[in-house]
């Protein structure tokens, strides 16, 4: 009878307690020119208090449901994060050859990519009021290929609270001007990261002769991908767990201290 008690006793606290909210992700289109763009826009709606926003350029495969699930991961309860579409409506690689396509194109044209991520910034500024995002505290992070397009967000001068990458790359045939870039920077690299690190010190130049806030973390023994649980692909693109979870840590710091300046 005890025993039978104590169930009981378990599941009437479970009743009581209120249920642990899930962040939605609502789809979410928009365009640039003439050209339709489609992500999500994902957050916890079981409270209308406002918070941060966030915009989350996934690696080169784009959106994709990992990529919303990473969304989910990150915005919790903390954040509202828009997926940012930066291919075009449909536009879905489903294998490593296609995604390469299609970031060729992007990286062969600087401005399309400043022009699609400044829209989406855009975009997440007038969802106040349809969504419980603080448009004066926005800023981006992305993943590879994401990483390399949230640096193009911040050298084009956008206003935004501060910009992460996660192995993203580093170059650009449109360096950063003087004073050009307002936002503080948080790149978190592996170490072992062979396609990265012939282009670390020209990027460590560009951002000092820009007079850039900028903090460059190495995580020893990662590779490419290091912060997706999905990758992989050895031995270039492996998740490294030790390095992922620091390297989130470490986001949410930064975010902290750029939210409350």
């Amino acid at each position: 009878m005890r025993k039978i008690s104590m169930v009981w006793l378990v599941l009437a606290a479970l009743w009581a307690s209120p249920l642990l909210a899930a962040p939605v992700a609502k789809p979410i289109n928009w365009k640039v020119g003439k050209q339709t763009f489609s992500g999500f826009l994902v957050y916890d709606d079981a409270s209308k208090e406002t918070r941060p926003g966030l915009l989350m350029v996934p690696d080169w495969l784009g959106v994709t449901p990992a990529a919303v699930d990473k969304a989910k991961q990150i915005a919790s309860d903390d954040y509202v994060v828009l997926v940012v579409d930066m291919y075009g409506k449909g536009v879905r690689p489903k294998n490593p050859t296609q995604a390469m396509a299609q970031v060729k194109k992007m990286y062969a044209d600087r401005p399309a990519m400043r022009a699609r991520m400044n829209k989406a910034l855009e975009v997440l500024r007038t969802k106040a009021g349809k969504a419980p995002v603080d448009t004066t505290k926005i800023a981006a992070l992305g993943f590879c290929f994401g990483g390399s397009s949230a640096l193009e967000l911040a050298r084009s001068g956008a206003d935004v609270a501060g910009v992460v990458t996660f192995h993203g790359g580093l170059e650009t045939t449109m360096p950063a001007a003087e004073g050009a870039v307002k936002a503080p920077l948080l790149i978190l690299n592996g170490a072992d990261d062979q396609g990265v690190a012939p282009n670390i010190a020209g990027f460590e130049k560009e951002m000092n002769a820009a007079g850039a806030d900028w903090q460059f973390v190495n995580f020893s023994g990662a590779v490419h991908c290091f912060a997706l649980e999905t990758a992989n692909s050895p031995p270039g693109c492996v998740y490294n767990e030790r390095a992922a979870k620091r390297a989130y840590k470490m986001m949410g710091s930064f975010f902290d201290e750029v939210f409350a300046q």
